[in-house]
């Protein structure tokens, strides 16, 4: 689909968080990157909203980008918002058919809301074509994932699905793709011949920030890593592909996830957890997690999740990939390290390094570090890392402005296939299981800390 045709975006659940902060001025940033595009943004929700509320609230996300004032106007002079029971299966269709040109129907609501609308949808006739967009996570575990995709099959074809994982966005995460497979140097030693292990790792110094009536019930492990981590290391991971293609990215992660299972298969020696207590961080004071404001401490949700997983192919055999995330941390760290193995012999003589060389892939901001082994000044028999650092320009737009371009186009390139969100699960499926009945101990950290002893590895 070309960028002059008009498209309209539907959004589901508009009067939420979720559209003022992320949606809208995604959207927006896409629009001053692409002034030209035609798009119509419709907003539907059950709270009551005027024409003039609405619109302030487009203006307003708009303005952090800026959009240029002609587009600006253009979208402002048509968009609209409708009071909808989006569960109503007559004020559904009505609204639905007040919808012109190709449609996009963004579910901003939570996952439960979500699966009941696409049941209301399957009695409504829609135009062609709809494209539908869902927030994750997609289901509770493999069983409700699969149910959930059969669900939405009934409406649409698959590559009409997108499953929006914002990460996948994330210029630095698509900057994977020309460092694997345009670099002569890196493409050779991309293996487990070479490569020792892998962390993938993103530690946030916020802490709940408010948000307790989501993560409370969801922790570290389902908000991070059964969704965003992995789907970085499937790119990572990934074998070579023929071109840079919905088609050929998709089947490439998917066939990474189905060889991914946990180290050893075992759930107690491959995953950790561990929860914040009262700490500082910076000039700000952090309570407890327990104590912190709607959190129930009898749902034993961690705000820190290590787990340890394998690829079961030729190219990766026998090197462990660690995902990690936590919140609450003394120092963010946004990242995929790649150590590499020890050289086969060091002449006699040299005083060791004592660390190997790495591979350091920021993802937040954006640069590329070689961490390498090399003559020490000084002594020349000394050894020591020095290192090559590239920063990487940030991305022409949000993440949410990556995701939303290739959906008004129709293109499912940065999305999840439905195959891949049912593999995330059964890999995650035994740590869940193995937590659920305290198999793991719960461990503690201070707020502004690095977490428990004895995790991660020092890079």
């Amino acid at each position: 689909m070309s960028d002059d045709a008009p498209v309209t975006l539907l959004i589901l659940g508009a009067g939420g968080d979720l559209t003022h902060r992320l949606l809208l001025p995604g959207i927006g940033s896409l629009l001053k990157c692409e002034p030209q595009r035609k798009v119509q943004i419709v907003g539907a929700d059950r709270m009551a909203k005027s024409s003039e509320e609405w619109k302030a609230l487009v203006k307003d996300s708009f303005s952090t980008v800026p959009v240029p004032a002609r587009t600006a106007k253009s979208v402002m002079s048509k968009t609209r918002y409708q009071q909808t029971n989006v569960l109503d299966e007559d004020e559904l269709r009505s609204l639905i058919e007040s919808c012109s040109g190709p449609l996009v129907i963004y579910f901003a609501l939570p996952p439960a809301i979500t699966m009941q609308v696409c049941t209301v949808l399957e009695a409504i006739d829609l135009p062609n074509p709809t494209r539908l967009a869902l927030e994750k996570p997609f289901g509770t575990d493999e069983k409700t994932a699969h149910s959930f995709n059969r669900r939405l099959h009934k409406l649409v074809p698959e590559d009409h699905i997108f499953r929006v994982d914002h990460f996948l966005g994330v210029s630095t995460v698509l900057n994977l793709i020309g460092l694997r497979f345009a670099n002569r140097i890196l493409q050779p030693i991309w293996n487990s011949e070479h490569i020792e292990r892998v962390e993938i790792i993103y530690d946030e110094d916020l802490a709940l920030e408010g948000r307790a009536g989501y993560y409370d019930t969801n922790g570290a492990l389902k908000d991070m890593l059964q969704s965003h981590l992995l789907q970085v290391l499937s790119v990572f991971a990934m074998e070579s592909i023929a071109e840079v293609s919905a088609n050929e990215l998709q089947d490439q992660k998917a066939q990474v996830l189905r060889a991914t299972r946990l180290w050893g298969n075992s759930p107690k020696r491959s995953s950790r957890r561990a929860r914040y207590t009262a700490g500082q961080i910076g000039s700000r004071k952090i309570p407890a997690y327990v104590k912190e404001q709607g959190v129930d401490p009898s749902r034993m949700t961690e705000t820190l999740a290590e787990i340890t997983v394998e690829i079961d192919n030729n190219r990766w055999s026998g090197v462990p990939f660690i995902l990690r995330s936590g919140k609450a941390m003394g120092e963010p760290r946004k990242q995929i390290v790649a150590h590499f193995r020890d050289v086969p012999h060091l002449p006699t003589g040299f005083k060791t390094a004592g660390l190997p060389d790495q591979l350091i892939i920021d993802l937040k901001p954006g640069a590329v570090s070689l961490v390498l082994t090399m003559n020490a000044e000084g002594d020349p028999m000394d050894l020591e890392r020095k290192v090559l650092r590239a920063e990487l320009a940030d991305g022409l737009m949000l993440p949410y402005g990556e995701v939303l371009r290739y959906l008004l186009d129709g293109n499912p390139m940065l999305c999840v296939r439905g195959d891949a969100a049912e593999s995330c699960w059964r890999i995650m499926e035994p740590v869940l299981k193995a937590w659920k009945a305290n198999r793991v101990p719960m461990e503690e950290y201070p707020a502004g800390s690095d977490g428990p002893d004895g995790w991660l590895p020092a890079s």
